[in-house]
C-alpha cells in the first residue's frame, strides 16, 4: 500500500481549517500536525485528536512532515514565514500580491535550493487557476484582448477598510461585476474599460450608535486605492442582518479572452468560478499542488514553482496511464 502523504499546516484561520477539510477528502493524505503562532492549548478541541504545535518548535518536524502547507496572510505573514520554512520543508502557499510575485518568488527560490526542497508558490485561484487560464488562452488567441473580472464575492481587504473607518462598527464589502461589460466581450467586443466600468463595490456597513451616517459614506466612497475610482453603493444595517446576511465568504470571477483567427473569425476563451466559500476552495488547491510538489520533489527537483511550471497530471491522485484512459 502506498505510503500516505504527511501534511502540516501553518496557520490556522479560515484557509488553515479549510485545508484541514480538504485534507479529509483525499484519501492519500494525512495531517500531521497544525502550527500556530498562538498557544497550542487555546486550540485544543475536546474529543479531537489533531496536534497542534507552537510555530516556535517547527523545526523539530522536518522528518514527520512531507510537505506544508502555509496558511498565512500576503501583506505580513508569507513574505517572511514561506522563505524560513521552504528551507526546512517542501511548501505551498498562496501568495496573492500579484505585485510582488517576482521578488517573492527569487526569495524563496533561493532559500528552498538552499536547504534542497521544493516551494510551489502562488496557489490559489487568483494567482493560480486564473493565473493558467490567461496564460492558455494567449497562448492559443495571440490576437486578442483578455479580461479578469472578480465577483461576485467578499473582499477581505476592502471590508477591512471600511471597518477602519471612525463611526463604522462592522462591515462587509462585495465585489460585483458589472453585466453590461461581460455582455459586451461576450459579444465579440474588445473593448477598454474604465475601472469604473468593470466593477462595482457595494458596502453593508453597522454604524456605532449615534455616528453620523452621511460621513461614513462620504469616507468611503472618496477613499483612494479602495473605493473612490468605482461605483459605490452604502446600505447601512443592523448587527443582526450582518450576521443572518453577510457571514458567508463567497466568491467567484472570470476569465475571458476574445480574438480573432483566420481571416477575421471571432473566439471567445472563457473560464469562471462560482464559489459558496472562498477559503475552502482556495484550500482545495493548495492541497493538489501539495500533491505535486511531493511529486516533484521525489523526481529530484527542487527551487520554487509556480502553476506555470507543473504539469496537470501531478495534481491527480490516479496515475499517468489512468488520466489517459479515463479523461483525455
Amino acid at each position: 500500500m502506498q505510503q500516505k502523504i504527511r501534511i502540516g499546516i501553518a496557520g490556522y484561520g479560515n484557509l488553515g481549517r479549510g485545508v484541514r477539510s480538504a485534507i479529509a477528502q483525499n484519501p492519500d493524505m494525512e495531517l500531521v500536525a497544525v502550527f500556530s503562532r498562538r498557544d497550542p492549548k487555546s486550540l485544543e478541541q475536546r474529543g479531537e485528536s489533531l496536534r497542534f504545535v507552537h510555530m516556535s518548535d517547527v523545526e523539530r518536524y522536518k522528518e514527520e512532515i512531507d510537505v506544508m502547507i502555509l496558511c498565512g496572510g500576503s501583506a505580513t505573514d508569507l513574505p517572511e514565514q514561506t522563505p524560513q520554512l521552504a528551507a526546512l520543508f517542501h511548501t505551498v502557499d498562496s501568495f496573492d500580491t500579484h505585485a510582488k510575485i517576482p521578488e517573492f518568488y527569487d526569495r524563496v527560490h533561493t532559500a528552498a535550493l538552499l536547504g534542497g526542497k521544493l516551494s510551489v508558490i502562488s496557489t490559489g485561484w487568483d494567482p493560480g487557476l486564473f493565473s493558467m487560464n490567461r496564460l492558455l488562452a494567449q497562448s492559443i488567441l495571440p490576437e486578442g484582448k483578455e479580461y479578469t473580472f472578480w465577483g461576485s464575492g467578499v473582499s477581505q481587504g476592502h471590508s477591512d477598510a471600511i471597518r477602519r473607518v471612525p463611526g463604522v462598527r462592522a462591515g462587509v464589502q462585495y465585489t460585483v461585476p458589472v453585466q453590461a461589460a461581460i455582455d459586451a466581450i461576450r459579444s465579440g467586443e474588445t473593448p477598454e474599460f474604465e475601472t469604473r466600468e468593470k466593477h462595482a463595490r457595494n458596502c453593508y456597513v453597522v454604524a456605532e450608535d449615534g455616528a453620523d451616517e452621511n460621513a461614513i459614506r462620504e469616507a468611503i466612497v472618496s477613499m483612494p486605492n479602495y473605493f473612490a475610482d468605482y461605483d459605490t453603493s452604502v446600505t447601512f444595517i443592523t448587527q443582526e442582518e450582518l450576521e443572518r446576511e453577510h457571514s458567508g465568504m463567497p466568491h467567484g470571477g472570470f476569465v475571458i479572452r476574445s480574438g480573432v483567427t483566420g481571416a477575421g473569425s471571432k473566439q471567445r476563451i472563457e473560464f469562471g468560478l462560482e464559489l459558496e466559500s472562498n477559503p475552502e476552495f482556495t484550500a482545495s488547491v493548495l492541497v493538489a499542488y501539495a500533491r505535486a510538489a511531493v511529486r516533484l520533489a521525489a523526481e529530484g527537483q527542487s527551487g520554487a514553482r509556480t502553476v506555470f511550471d507543473i504539469p496537470l497530471g501531478h495534481l491527480s491522485p490516479k496515475s499517468a496511464a489512468e488520466l489517459r484512459r479515463e479523461l483525455l
